[in-house]
């Protein structure tokens, strides 16, 4: 699966995710999980067709310290997200979500948690700080970041 491809086939994800106010991360995680379930027919599409697209190598085609990821989308216009891929199965590049992010994560070996959470969406508010990190397995995962905020090191006090 091309990355032109997988974008149309996340863009009901897509849309949906940018309606969220991330501010309440409990709130929008619950949200989530009632409009697109992990079980649900649309976000198994989506986990195979991820999947697949790095099998293929057309997704996830850069790799830093054993992470691979690729850029689906550019945040391009106001109100625009920018939405990231990740193949990993440890730490990744501590940073901060200046507007916050949401995380589609899906195992693909192990009992693979993020962030100590198992496989599912995680919603971090706007200004929180962590390094995400896949333990006990190999993970895919899906970032939307809201105007693609993203600040990369140290937690600033």
């Amino acid at each position: 699966m091309d990355k032109a491809a997988f974008a149309d086939l996340l863009a009901p994800v897509t849309a949906f995710v940018a309606t969220l106010d991330l501010s309440n991360p409990a709130a929008a995680k619950q949200r989530l999980h009632d409009k697109f379930p992990l079980g649900s027919a649309t976000l198994q599409a989506v986990r195979e067709g991820l999947r697949a697209g790095i099998e293929a190598g057309t997704l996830c085609t850069r790799e830093n310290d054993g992470v691979r990821f690729s850029r689906l989308q550019k945040p391009e216009g106001e109100g625009a997200w920018s939405i990231d891929l990740v193949h990993m199965n440890g730490p990744g590049p501590a940073h901060t979500h200046g507007q916050g992010e949401v995380d589609l994560c899906f195992a693909v070996e192990g009992r693979a948690t993020f962030d100590g959470q198992p496989e599912g969406w995680t919603v971090y508010p706007p200004g929180s700080w962590h390094v995400p990190t896949v333990a006990d397995g190999v993970m895919d995962i899906v970032y939307f970041l809201p105007g693609g905020a993203i600040e990369f090191g140290p937690q600033k006090p």
